[in-house]
């Protein structure tokens, strides 16, 4: 497969300006800046598959609206494969470029590269939309019909058009050749010469931008990290400069094995004692054993030779590898006739499922090399309905924690301020009373912020249920962000059920209630989420406003072969309209998680205004894969071109799903690995 060597200015596989057929290594995250005259791009670039990757750009052209009016574009692109570089012939790609966004930087292109001697690559295309410039010639396509002849304006910086998907002009028009070529000195040095077709026209017209000659070159450095910086000269009259970062999500940036150690299985001769001591003595032992290793211990019993434990997990992001901490605790701290443990992953009390491992097992794999994949074959994933019937223990419930840190929030793409941000301290407490009963708060004080200098003033027709962000961030302070009482349980087999009342989140409270089903060895869930809520006082407090709303979802879940989970939510949203949001996420092993979502309801591009629906990015790093340690904690970034009303949801949504999520069977397969460690 051509790997890519060098990254253009849009953030893609490219040279210089035009794409390259190459594709980066499967799961990689490129991030790249760019910048040369009056204009900046900033783009992530994720390769979804081995054979597409998908592109979000965030571009400044300077006075491109007039001479105090600068621009700020949103777009998004798509790179295919369709074939892959033989001994004997090219790779080549078809692209979409700015398919969702203004149209500024819209084209289409097939591309073809091919390596020669390792280090010389020759890439050759055809262009449409922008990339029809120089050279055009009339479409070849109009041989199938005559709707390619013609190319119609993209209306480009029109709000109603925004973030319109424009496929009534994808490979329409003329079209025109591009290429050029890369030759790798040694593992550091490319050099890289292209004829791009781009003639410049929106920016020569608004800003001046000249273009004189179709060359460019430029040469690139590649850091011992990975990262590239490559210096060019564009058009025969600019100098550019373009940085790219990778970053791979299944290498974390601090190699794990920073934590302590799991406990070593002692030989079967010396946990014979064990049976010598009271319950008593063996229950204390094992609860401090478990402790130790950040396990909360909440139910005990035992039939036979099987032992039967509930545990939370506090302490690690792979419930595979909290199963493991605890099968290792009970196979020392047991008697020796115990032949099986049940292990139930618990929340707050509620059973999630259970896993059954073989103490004959544990001996027998310890150390074999492929302890991984045999260890998770002879387990056993159930629900645990049949195991939790009583037993739990008296001392586990109530139950206090709390969290308290500093946290960070953004908003992106303000034409007034393209970043914002807001710095201060979060706390949070949650008090259990018995098990599934939870009394929850949560408060934050800012201390740094800009998102309170926002000025800009909604122009949605709709209930402004989200839009007035910024007279949130100017007239709160101290924040009670969520004040709850939450109940969850388990009404039947497979099925887990949530009721919240209180202050729900920032800008809404009410009843929240959700039923999800979701059998332990399944790929598929279903769930269904019904919430009656009113919108918050601007102070975040405790008072409302005179806006309510009935919401509610539908929404099925499932794991495609792979590390995808795909979902769907068909409903009625916060403004009252109704619609369907569409999600994809990569989640890897170790819980690094790039995801896609979009929205589409009953409201139109007009009423919804800047974006035309709802759509964006996200992001869910775990801490562990930035610091090496065991936790449980992640950061998370939405990147959503606009917040608006239109397709808005409740923060609380879905929430049965993700604490289960991790203690299913597909998950636990995933993260197997771990149980060993």
């Amino acid at each position: 497969m051509a790997q890519a060597q060098s990254v253009s200015t849009y953030g893609t596989p490219g040279l210089l300006e035009i794409p390259t057929a190459e594709m980066f290594e499967d799961g990689t995250l490129v991030f790249t800046a760019a910048g040369f005259r009056d204009t900046a791009r900033g783009t992530m670039t994720f390769q979804m598959l081995p054979w597409v990757h998908g592109s979000f750009r965030y571009a400044y052209i300077k006075g491109f609206d007039g001479a105090n009016n600068d621009r700020y574009d949103r777009s998004f692109d798509l790179h295919f494969r369709l074939r892959e570089e033989s001994k004997h012939g090219p790779a080549i790609v078809m692209g979409l470029r700015d398919f969702g966004g203004t149209g500024v930087y819209a084209a289409e292109y097939f591309v073809a590269t091919k390596t020669f001697h390792d280090r010389f690559k020759l890439t050759g295309g055809i262009g449409w939309g922008r990339m029809a410039g120089r050279g055009a010639f009339s479409n070849p396509l109009g041989v199938l019909s005559s709707r390619f002849d013609d190319r119609e304006d993209a209306n480009a910086g029109g709000v109603s058009e925004t973030g319109q998907l424009d496929f009534g002009n994808w490979f329409q028009g003329d079209a025109a050749l591009f290429g050029g070529a890369s030759w790798q000195y040694n593992d550091h040095l490319t050099f890289l010469a292209e004829y791009s077709p781009d003639l410049y026209t929106a920016e020569r017209d608004n800003i001046g931008f000249d273009v004189r000659s179709p060359i460019n070159v430029g040469v690139q450095y590649r850091f011992k990290n990975g990262s590239q910086l490559t210096t060019s000269y564009l058009y025969g009259t600019t100098l550019g400069l373009t940085y790219s970062y990778f970053i791979d999500p299944r290498k974390a940036v601090t190699p794990g094995g920073q934590g302590a150690a799991p406990p070593p299985l002692q030989p079967r001769s010396q946990t014979a004692s064990a049976a010598k001591r009271a319950p008593g003595d063996i229950r204390d032992r094992m609860q401090a054993a478990l402790d130790q290793e950040g396990l909360r211990l909440v139910y005990l019993s035992e039939s036979g030779d099987t032992v039967r434990v509930g545990v939370e997990n506090n302490r690690y992001g792979q419930a595979a590898q909290a199963l493991g901490r605890t099968a290792r605790v009970l196979a020392n701290e047991q008697p020796s006739q115990t032949e099986h443990f049940d292990i139930a992953l618990m929340s707050r009390g509620v059973p999630l499922s259970a896993v059954r491992v073989n103490r004959d097992d544990l001996y027998e794999l310890e150390h074999d090399p492929d302890n991984a994949w045999r260890s998770f074959a002879r387990a056993e994933v159930s629900d645990t309905i049949p195991l939790i019937e009583g037993g739990i223990l008296t001392d586990a419930y109530p139950h206090f924690s709390y969290r308290f840190g500093p946290y960070l929030n953004f908003s992106f793409f303000d034409p007034d301020d393209p970043l914002r941000y807001e710095l201060g301290a979060a706390l949070g407490l949650d008090y259990t009373l018995s098990p599934g009963f939870t009394l929850s708060t949560g408060l934050r004080l800012p201390i740094l912020s800009t998102l309170d200098d926002s000025t800009r003033q909604s122009d949605s027709t709709l209930p402004r249920v989200r839009s007035d962000w910024p007279i949130y961030a100017r007239e709160s302070n101290l924040r009670i962000e969520h004040l709850t009482a939450e109940y969850m349980w388990r009404p039947g087999e497979n099925l887990y059920a949530r009721t919240t009342l209180g202050y729900l989140e920032t800008m809404f409270g009410g009843l929240s209630t959700e039923l999800l089903w979701y059998p332990a060895d399944s790929r598929l869930a279903l769930g269904v989420e019904a919430n009656y809520v009113a919108q918050r006082d601007f102070d975040v407090l405790f008072g409302f406003q005179d806006y309510s709303v009935a919401t509610g979802h539908a929404s099925a879940y499932y794991d495609l072969p792979g590390e995808y989970h795909a979902q769907v939510d068909v409903g009625r949203y916060l403004a009252g309209d109704y619609g369907a949001t569409f999600s994809l996420d990569r989640e890897f092993t170790n819980g690094f998680k790039v995801g896609a979502f979009f929205t589409l309801t009953n409201v139109s591009s007009e009423e919804f205004g800047e974006g035309s629906f709802d759509k964006g990015i996200r992001l869910e790093i775990p801490v562990s894969w930035l610091t090496g340690r065991p936790s449980r904690n992640k950061i998370t970034q939405t990147i959503r071109p606009v917040l608006r009303d239109g397709g808005a949801r409740l923060h609380v949504r879905n929430r049965l799903y993700s604490v289960t999520r991790e203690a299913r069977a597909q998950n636990l397969s995933r993260g197997w690995g771990r149980f060993w460690r």
